[in-house]
């Protein structure tokens, strides 16, 4: 039996190149577009064994590193001049943006929570900005990152509460004023939406971060993806796609700020529940 000789067309130094490589090299290139690839937990080496449980240090664990030890560093290096220079501007700005926000929410007192509050502002956004820079990882695009802070709020909130004010941290649970016919039905809003607040807390930061680090992947595909099924006129019609992404990609540094701020107020007025119960 005679095989069909298979088309070749010329590669390096003149060598024949089967044309089925060039369309290998182009599928396998556009199947490199996966938005949801960059959300991968990736394990880079391993700790140890607990039972059959492998504990491991990934690439979210080596993110939340990085995060800390820059935060860490514009701490320590921001120095104490008269005439502050631009790490102690940062330091000092950042310092001063949180303890405004808790004192407008929380009151003076609320202050006794600033390195809390503080900490998670700037280790949000800090590794919201990591995650906006191309091949690196975002950490608050996982619900289980999000959801442990909000836990964590929502645990300080309610030990805090019951500790200072006693059985009177529970009214909060009674709004004033309601008629004693739709008391019950309010209190049972009032609990269920405190326990909710952990979801909407974690939920909103994941899903922000999550949805805009898709939709940049979308558009800067689209751009490769015109460019290798239609060549030189496919990079032409990929400018708009680009411009999109460029414009995408500025709101997704604001949105990184945003979801910082947006999760440390919320945790300010939830303290503030905890410190004036009856307000």
């Amino acid at each position: 039996m005679i095989v069909p000789a298979s088309p070749v067309r010329a590669g390096p130094a003149g060598r024949p190149r089967p044309a089925g490589i060039a369309r290998q090299t182009r599928d396998a290139a556009l199947m490199k577009i996966d938005p949801i690839h960059q959300f991968n937990i990736e394990p880079l080496f391993t700790l140890g064994h607990i039972g059959n449980q492998t504990i491991a240090f990934t690439n979210s664990s080596l993110y939340m590193l990085i995060a800390v030890a820059i935060i860490s560093l514009l701490m320590l290096a921001s120095g104490s001049q008269l005439v502050p220079g631009r790490l102690q501007s940062v330091a000092e700005i950042s310092y001063e943006f949180v303890a405004s926000t808790i004192r407008s929410t929380a009151g003076s007192e609320g202050m006794k929570f600033f390195p809390l509050i503080f900490s998670l502002f700037m280790f949000i956004c800090v590794s919201n900005l990591i995650g906006i820079i191309p091949y690196t990882f975002t950490i608050s695009s996982h619900l289980i990152v999000t959801a442990a802070l909000a836990l964590l709020v929502f645990f300080t909130v309610l030990i805090y509460g019951v500790a200072k004010n006693g059985l009177k941290f529970f009214s909060i649970f009674v709004p004033h004023g309601v008629p004693g016919y739709i008391l019950p039905l309010v209190m049972f809003i009032e609990i269920l939406s405190f326990f909710l607040r952990p979801v909407s807390h974690s939920v909103r930061l994941f899903a922000n971060m999550l949805a805009g680090h898709i939709a940049l992947k979308v558009f800067a595909g689209f751009v490769a993806m015109l460019g290798f099924s239609l060549g030189a006129l496919g990079w032409v019609g990929g400018v708009l796609p680009l411009a999109l992404t460029v414009a995408l990609y500025a709101l997704e540094i604001l949105v990184a700020f945003l979801q910082a701020y947006v999760f440390a107020i919320l945790t300010c007025i939830y303290l503030n529940d905890a410190i004036h119960p009856g307000h």
